[in-house]
């Protein structure tokens, strides 16, 4: 009668090291289903709702946003904003201090003509349904001339609103005013050079610390320091058609990078940093420890469940010796 406990607590230690991380934290691929999205532009990890990922079309799609589940790449909420005209060139996304979606209106693809562009921001809703939410729009301007744009950031502290322009030699960080007024216009001006990528997203770690930029190909990984960012590495990223996106996970432990196109592919990397270890530098494509393949040919899964086999096995021996010496 012993003999069937002794196999069902190996069973059970298996299982509890060899289970994969829950879809509800949000840190596996996922592929974006609904039709409508076909140029998800920008991704951000929500707070409020584990799993879920906010993002929009880019271009004149509409005042729209959409909750993506990332457990099963559906549509859970649909939002329509009101208060912002006519959306012209949405390219971002980011969640600050309180659970507010920030919304970048700030391409230009015009080659950065335009007077000014456009900031929307609108409480997270605490129920995911289709609904109408009321945003404030802010009117935004360089300090030296027009630009094309398609990343911003909001620190999850300070609340304060960060824009990385978009040029293919290279960019620069621009700090918004402390406060972001709904009636006047705000002045973004550079404080730190952003070079050897053209940038198409940003995300900011959920403490504040790191600063992570891709471009179609990459990505480099930066210490924030208040915003005198210091690069700190090159990031490898999945190659996964035409890379528009990235965001943290609501844990920081993961790099979520999107791409646009229908049923476009969202897929998690290690972030750097993340439990003492840093993603390793590269010029792009995904890596060993890059939550791909390693040395042994085993992905991380893989390795969890041998080690988790091994373990119950060498509990099931210790056990059955044990009866014999009784």
């Amino acid at each position: 009668m012993r003999r069937p406990s002794v196999f069902l607590a190996a069973a059970l230690l298996v299982g509890a090291l060899a289970v994969p991380a829950s879809a509800a934290d949000g840190d596996e691929e996922f592929t974006i289903k609904d039709p409508r999205i076909t140029e998800s532009s920008g991704l951000a990890a929500s707070r409020l709702h584990p799993g879920i990922y906010w993002t929009h079309n880019d271009s004149d799609d509409g005042a729209y946003l959409y909750a993506v589940d990332s457990a099963t790449g559906e549509t859970v909420a649909t939002i329509t904003m009101t208060g912002v005209g006519s959306p012209r060139d949405v390219e971002a996304i980011s969640i600050g201090p309180g659970n507010q979606i920030y919304v970048g209106d700030i391409g230009d693809n015009l080659g950065g003509t335009w007077p000014h562009v456009w900031i929307y921001r609108l409480p997270e809703p605490k129920d995911l349904r289709d609904q109408t939410i009321r945003a404030t729009q802010y009117v935004v301007k360089y300090s030296d001339g027009a630009r094309d744009a398609e990343s911003l950031v909001v620190h999850p502290k300070t609340g304060r609103v960060y824009i990385l322009d978009k040029n293919e030699k290279g960019g620069h960080l621009y700090e918004g005013p402390a406060e972001l007024s709904a009636s006047g216009t705000n002045v973004f001006r550079p404080v730190a050079a952003v070079p050897d990528l053209e940038a198409t997203d940003a995300t900011l770690s959920p403490d504040g610390e790191h600063l992570v930029v891709r471009s179609y190909f990459g990505a480099i990984a930066y210490d924030w320091d208040g915003g005198d960012i210091k690069r700190k590495q090159r990031l490898g990223v999945p190659f996964l058609g035409q890379g528009e996106s990235v965001t943290y996970t609501a844990d920081g432990k993961k790099l979520m990078y999107g791409a646009e196109g229908a049923d476009s592919p969202v897929e998690p990397q290690d972030a750097p940093g993340a439990e003492g270890t840093d993603s390793p530098s590269g010029n792009g494509g995904s890596s060993a420890s890059d939550g791909g393949a390693g040395a042994d040919g085993l992905s991380g899964n893989l390795k969890i469940g041998a080690i988790a086999a091994a373990a119950a096995l060498v509990v099931l021996f210790g056990l059955r010796r044990l009866r014999r010496r009784n």
